[in-house]
C-alpha cells in the first residue's frame, strides 16, 4: 500500500537518539515507528569525518563507531531506502588524498585533486610577497566569499616550499612539536581526472549502502573561473550536474541538489526544469507565515505553482541546519519576512551574523516546535500541512518528538555552535517519554496515514485553495480521494480520505 517515492523520510544523524545508528534502527522496529517511514536520511558523520559534525568528509567509508553495514541491513529489512550526503566542493586536510599531497608534495598523485591557487589565477594577477597571487580586481569583484579575505590555505610542501591552496570554507592551523599541523575543508579541483575517478568511486559506495537519493552538498560552489561568481556559476554549475548525473544513473541513484536562494531568483525553478528534485525550501516559513497572519494565501499559491509547473521537491519542517527565511525574499515581502524572523528570535531562535553583518543569514536556528511557541495543536497542523503539500515529506528527529531549543547545547558548543540549538541528542529515556506524549502519536499517526494510502503518489492530482483563515488542500486518484481542511484562527483541522467508487470514508482524523 501507499506510494514507496513519496513516502515519508526521517532525517536525523546516526547518533542523534541513542548514540549509534542501532539504536535508531531499534527504534524504527517498534511498533509505535512500524510504517510511519519509508526512507532515511543519515547525515554524514555515518562517514568519517571531522569537521561540521559530518560534512568535512575523510573518506566516506563507515564510521564503525556509529554505525555497521550489519545496521544498513536492517533498514533494508524493514523497507527502509536511504538518502545520503555527497560533498563535491571539498574534502577533509585530513582525507588520503590530502595527507598524501603533504607527504610528498610535487610528487604526490594528488597534487593537482585539489586547487592550486597560483595556477588557477595565472595571468590574471600579481605575485604578493607571500608567495600567492593576488587576482586584479576586476576577475574578483563579483566572487562571494563565505569568510573574510582570499580563500587560501598555505601549503607546505615536503621542500619547504609554501603552496596556496583553494579553502572556501573553514580553517585552522597551527603547529605542534616543530611541525605544521592543519584543520579544514581543501576545495577539489574539477578540472582533475582524479576527482572524477573519487566521485564515480563514492557514488557507487553509496548506491551500495542503500541509497537511493544523493543530497549534493555545497555543488554549487565546485565550478570556479576567473571573472564570475564562483557559485551557481552559468553554465558550468549546470554542466558539473549533468556529468553527476549520468555517473549517478549508472547505480540508480537520484540526485537532490542543494541550494539556498530567493524565491525571486527562480533558482529552484531552474532545477526542476533540468529534471532534478528541488528542495522545498520555502515551505517552512510558509507555515509559520500562515499561522500567524491566519491565512494559507500563501501556501495555497505554492502548491498551485508545484503543481501547475511539475517541480518535483523534498519538503520538510525543521532540518540540522536551521528555518529558512530569506529564502521567501520575492514570494513574501521583505516587511514579512523580517516580521517572522523577528517573532522566531523573540521565542528564542538565534540569527548568525554573516560576515559581520547582521541579519544577513538566510536561517534562523531553532527548533520548529519552538519556532511555533511551542505549541502542541500547531505542531500537529504543521505536520498536516506538510503531509499533504506536494513533494516527499522529510521529518527532523526533533521535530517528531517535539524537540525545544536546546541553549545548553549551543553554550556547550562555543563560538559558531549557533546550529547546535536544534541537534539535542535524545537518550533511550527521552524516546519513552516522548512516545507517551499524543503530539508525539499523533504526528506517527499521520505519518502512517500518508504511506499506507495509495492516495498519496505520483499520479495523485492536488489542488489547493485558500479563504480567509481556510486552507484546503486535496489528492485525487481514480480511487480514492483525501482532503485537508484547515483554519489558522484556531489550529483546527480536518482530514478525511475518501473510497470513490464507494463513497466510504476510510480514514478521518480530526483536530477540533
Amino acid at each position: 500500500m501507499g506510494n514507496r517515492e513519496l513516502g515519508a523520510m526521517l532525517n536525523a544523524y546516526p547518533d542523534s537518539i541513542g548514540g549509534r545508528l542501532e539504536d535508531i534502527t531499534a527504534m524504527l522496529e517498534r511498533e509505535e515507528l512500524r510504517g510511519a517511514f519509508t526512507s532515511f536520511y543519515i547525515l554524514p558523520s555515518l562517514y568519517h569525518s571531522d569537521l561540521d559534525r559530518g560534512f568535512c568528509v575523510v573518506d566516506y567509508d563507515l564510521n564503525e563507531e556509529l554505525a555497521t553495514r550489519e545496521n544498513l541491513e536492517t533498514l533494508r529489512a524493514l523497507g527502509i531506502d536511504l538518502k545520503l550526503d555527497f560533498v563535491l566542493n571539498h574534502a577533509s586536510v585530513m582525507s588520503p588524498q590530502f595527507q598524501d599531497l603533504l607527504e610528498k608534495g610535487e610528487a604526490s598523485e594528488y597534487r593537482d585533486f585539489f586547487i592550486d591557487w597560483n595556477k588557477f589565477w595565472a595571468g590574471c594577477g600579481e605575485m604578493t610577497p607571500e608567495g600567492y597571487i593576488q587576482p586584479e580586481p576586476q576577475y574578483i569583484e563579483k566572487m562571494f566569499f563565505r569568510k573574510p579575505g582570499l580563500p587560501i590555505l598555505m601549503v607546505q610542501f615536503p621542500d619547504g616550499r609554501e603552496v596556496p591552496y583553494w579553502n572556501t570554507f573553514y580553517q585552522k592551523v597551527w603547529e605542534e612539536d616543530g611541525k605544521r599541523k592543519y584543520l579544514g575543508q581543501m576545495d577539489l579541483n574539477i578540472q582533475s581526472p582524479k576527482v572524477w575517478e573519487f566521485y564515480d568511486e563514492t557514488l557507487k559506495k553509496l548506491a551500495s549502502y542503500g541509497a537511493k537519493i544523493i543530497r549534493l552538498d555545497a555543488f554549487a560552489y565546485a565550478p570556479k573561473a576567473p571573472g564570475k561568481k564562483n557559485f551557481m556559476n552559468d553554465p558550468e554549475t549546470w554542466q558539473v550536474l549533468e556529468r553527476v548525473h549520468e555517473l549517478a544513473d549508472k547505480y540508480g541513484l537520484k540526485l537532490l541538489p542543494e541550494i539556498h536562494a530567493s524565491y525571486g531568483e527562480g533558482v529552484y525553478k531552474v532545477i526542476a526544469e533540468k529534471g532534478y528534485t528541488t528542495y522545498d525550501f520555502f515551505l517552512p516559513g510558509l507555515i509559520i507565515d500562515a499561522m500567524e497572519h491566519e491565512t494559507g494565501e500563501f501556501l495555497a499559491r505554492w502548491a498551485k505553482e508545484l503543481v501547475e509547473n511539475k517541480i518535483s521537491t523534498v519538503n520538510m519542517l525543521g532540518c540540522h541546519d536551521g528555518i529558512p527565511m530569506l529564502d521567501l525574499k520575492g514570494l513574501l515581502s521583505d516587511e514579512r519576512i523580517r516580521g517572522l524572523i523577528d517573532t522566531l528570535v523573540a521565542r528564542g531562535g538565534y540569527v548568525k551574523n554573516l560576515h559581520g553583518a547582521k541579519n544577513m543569514y538566510y536561517q534562523v536556528n531553532a527548533t520548529y516546535y519552538s519556532a511555533l511557541g511551542e505549541d502542541d495543536r500547531r505542531m500537529l497542523l504543521a505536520r498536516a500541512i506538510q503531509l499533504f503539500m506536494p513533494g516527499k515529506p522529510q521529518v527532523w528527529y526533533l521535530d517528531l518528538f517535539a524537540g525545544k531549543n536546546d541553549y545548553a547545547a549551543m553554550e556547550r558548543a562555543g563560538k559558531d555552535g549557533h546550529k547546535e540549538i536544534n541537534r539535542s541528542n535524545l537518550t533511550a529515556a527521552d524516546i519513552e517519554a516522548g512516545l507517551q506524549k499524543d503530539v508525539v502519536k499523533k504526528q506517527l499517526e499521520l505519518l502512517r496515514v500518508r504511506n499506507q494510502f495509495d492516495v498519496f503518489s505520483s499520479s495523485a492530482i492536488i489542488s489547493a485553495a485558500a479563504e480567509g483563515t481556510m486552507l484546503a488542500l486535496r489528492w485525487d486518484t481514480e480511487e480514492e480521494m483525501a482532503v485537508l481542511v484547515a483554519d489558522f484562527a484556531d489550529s483546527s483541522f480536518r482530514i478525511t480520505i475518501r473510497d470513490n467508487a464507494s463513497g466510504q470514508v476510510k480514514y478521518s482524523f480530526c483536530q477540533e
